[in-house]
């Protein structure tokens, strides 16, 4: 007869049979195994780096000794809250660089947003003359690192009063410009409008190109006017596209430092990005944190509005089964006036920049542009030549390093990005609809939402000490590439999840059925199929690290410095002219490796055909 305890006992084998099972079939499915690890990862470099920056903003700091005494390091306090929001720097430290953080932000937003939207409007709905090439220029300003517009207005606007040597303006009219137009908040919105209004222009332009234009002729046979059809029509069909170029457009701004460094420090005009970089360079970690957290809510709340504004609509519909049809608008004799605007535009926010830097790299003395003053020392000369403290570019140690480790950041980025971005997009579509799928996509788009100089204040906090088995990073070049891949993370995993949803499961299914191994499937059939993808993931974070100065300008050392932290190194020991000649290096880098990408990927990409 049997026992109870030999019924429970075989229950329980049961249930560890049972669970055992479940555990090996999961196991055993390597896309579910994939999106463990990549959960895991996920979790560990961008979840819990957020609460470990909201526990030190909560935490005694070391810097804190002399306000909190008696107070032991890591006791709970709400000291940094009380000192940021309500003390007496509360302005000095907060509300200021808070106020001037939103007026740039929404002031460069809204520019970037209307000359992304009549650009986007030019390109795709008027019969502009060349328009492959016009819609190829007006992205050009995007392939320069967004602080070399305010290099360039500082060459041309500085003043004597500021900036000890006078600019080209002072210098081709003999006026001093006033200081509110060569440094503060107006040339500050107009050099980050001018690099950024990039997004507005992909993403409406894009959105543009699938209004039907039948439902404009429908409004037109209606009997409303041009400008009544577009407002009525148009514009809430693309109402999703501008969501997110504004929101894209605001994120990336808001958290912008290198614009704002070089155009308001100097005047001592703090935003939030650069109060930050001032507060942990002064060690001043507790109130640093707490400035990067209230960048991370800014964005959050920022998408959140945005969300709740577009769910208002039920649809937003362009295309269905029916017919559809792209109406262009003949300009006649004003296209060619449009095209004319255009390279003008383009010749302000590219070739003027530029040829202000190269300007300024050729000059013997800063200020004086006369023939008679130019030299090639700052490109080619040794130290004790013109200048007993700078050898040139060429044949300086400092950029030459730099260089060396921008371009080493930049592939192992794209390399880990590649990889990461590939196994995200194959675990998300493998397993499209699930609640695993949905939670893994979210978590790899979350690095965007963090502006780059706080998630580089929260690698800070997280990785200055060790953390379990992984050392402290700080200072090492580890920690550049690590947080570079995290933060160029959503860019590579969109790339992945579009590539992977362009190929059939059924070829891979076909190659199971056959016996072949999934490590094989993926080399011989994912893979190669999704090659295009994945290298134009690779080309995004190359050239995004290449020239990426927010991110990682609380981490670098002078063992680390890449050539963008280093040019910012020229500008605060004011030597204009390796700032121009490092600048040009590092877009000289930037356009020869993209163009040495996109021959990798042509060449690929006919080896897989």
């Amino acid at each position: 007869m049997t026992t109870l305890a030999e019924i429970e006992t075989t229950r329980q084998s049961g249930r560890a049979g049972r669970l055992s099972r479940r555990v090996g079939q999961f196991l055993s499915a390597p896309d579910r195994l994939i999106a463990l690890i990549m959960a895991i990862i996920l979790c560990l470099l961008v979840i819990v780096p957020l609460f470990q920056l909201i526990r030190e903003t909560v935490t005694v700091q070391p810097y804190d000794a002399v306000y909190l005494p008696g107070r032991a390091v890591g006791e709970l306090t709400s000291f940094h809250y009380e000192r940021v929001f309500t003390g007496r720097m509360s302005w000095a430290l907060f509300y200021k660089p808070f106020m001037n953080s939103l007026v740039t932000a929404f002031g460069a937003t809204a520019i970037c947003l209307a000359l992304g939207a009549l650009l986007a409007w030019v390109v795709v709905r008027t019969n502009v003359p060349y328009r492959e090439f016009v819609n190829t220029a007006v992205v050009l300003p995007y392939m320069l690192p967004s602080w070399v517009m305010a290099l360039a207005w500082v060459t041309f606007f500085k003043n004597d009063r500021v900036a000890g040597a006078s600019g080209v303006f002072a210098y081709l009219f003999g006026v001093q410009p006033p200081d509110w137009i060569a440094f503060g908040s107006l040339p500050i919105i107009i050099c980050l409008s001018l690099h950024y209004y990039v997004y507005g222009f992909l993403i409406i332009s894009g959105s543009l190109s699938t209004v039907d234009s039948q439902l404009e002729e429908a409004g037109a046979i209606a009997g409303m006017s041009r400008f009544r059809q577009f407002v009525s029509i148009t514009v809430p069909l693309v109402v999703p596209a501008v969501g997110s170029a504004v929101v894209m457009t605001f994120i990336r701004v808001i958290g912008s430092f290198g614009t704002p460094a070089v155009l308001g420090m100097p005047i001592r005009y703090f935003v939030l990005p650069t109060q930050i970089y001032a507060a942990i360079g002064s060690r001043n970690v507790g109130d640093g944190y707490l400035l990067a957290l209230v960048l991370v809510l800014l964005a959050v709340l920022f998408i959140w509005i945005n969300q709740r504004m577009i769910g208002v609509r039920k649809s937003f519909v362009t295309m269905s089964g029916k017919g559809f049809r792209r109406r262009e608008i003949d300009l006649g004799r004003a296209r060619w006036l449009v095209f004319a605007l255009v390279m003008l535009l383009m010749s302000i926010t590219v070739v003027m920049p530029l040829g202000l830097l190269v300007l300024q790299s050729l000059s013997r003395t800063a200020g004086n542009y006369d023939l008679s003053n130019l030299t090639l020392h700052y490109w080619i000369g040794d130290r004790g030549g013109v200048n007993a403290l700078y050898a040139g570019v060429f044949k300086n140690p400092q950029i030459l390093n730099a260089a060396w480790n921008s371009l080493r950041l930049a592939f192992f980025t794209a390399l880990a990005t590649a990889v990461l971005g590939f196994l995200i997009g194959y675990v998300v579509v493998r397993n499209r609809g699930t609640l695993s799928s949905r939670a893994l996509e979210m978590a790899a788009f979350l690095p965007y939402i963090f502006p780059a100089v706080a998630f580089g204040a929260i690698y800070i906090g997280m990785f200055s000490q060790s953390l379990g088995p992984i050392p402290a990073l700080y200072g090492t070049f580890a920690l550049l590439v690590l947080i570079a891949t995290v933060k160029n993370l959503p860019y590579t995993s969109r790339t992945g999840i579009a590539a992977m949803l362009q190929i059939d499961k059924s070829l891979e299914e076909s190659a199971r059925v056959q016996g072949i191994g999934w490590f094989s499937r993926i080399r011989k059939i994912v893979a190669p199929l999704a090659a295009s993808g994945l290298v134009s993931g690779m080309l995004l974070s190359f050239i995004g690290t290449m020239r990426e100065l927010s991110l990682i300008i609380l981490l670098v050392t002078p063992s680390t410095a890449v050539l963008a932290s280093v040019i910012y190194t020229y500008q605060t020991d004011d030597v204009p002219q390796l700032i121009g000649a490092a600048t040009l290096l590092l877009v000289a880098l930037v356009v020869g490796c993209n163009l040495l990408f996109r021959l990798v990927f042509r060449n690929t990409k006919m080896g897989f055909a």
